[in-house]
């Protein structure tokens, strides 16, 4: 998951943030509906912070940052949702490469 931290956003935004990642229906059940969240499975998720997912290109060509948390506050709230996570069962952490491949039929942007 890639967590994009709002200039405007708290502690509280990170817990309900963490919450609702643990909470989101968005596994199959035995039927192939999307019916099961990360707390169902007994899985996990891989918190990796990214500020480019706050990038607006409604004006210009060049992405726009200005939304996006600065970085010191940003690593501060995504390690509180990581904890948050991890306290739940629902995350792990260490230092690591990560490649995505978006293999799926959903890719969802998640603002509270």
């Amino acid at each position: 998951m890639l967590l994009g931290i709002h200039g405007s956003d708290d502690e509280a935004a990170a817990d309900r943030m963490a919450e609702k990642l643990r909470a989101l229906r968005i596994f199959e059940d035995d039927e192939g509906r999307m019916n099961r969240s990360v707390a169902d499975t007994g899985g996990e998720i891989l918190c990796v912070s990214n500020f480019t997912v706050y990038g607006d290109v409604r004006r210009g060509n060049p992405p726009s940052f200005v939304e996006a948390s600065r970085p010191e506050r940003a690593n501060e709230l995504h390690e509180r949702v990581r904890e948050r996570l991890a306290a739940a069962g629902a995350a792990f952490g260490a230092h690591m490469h990560v490649e995505l491949v978006n293999d799926g039929p959903v890719t969802l942007v998640v603002e509270l």
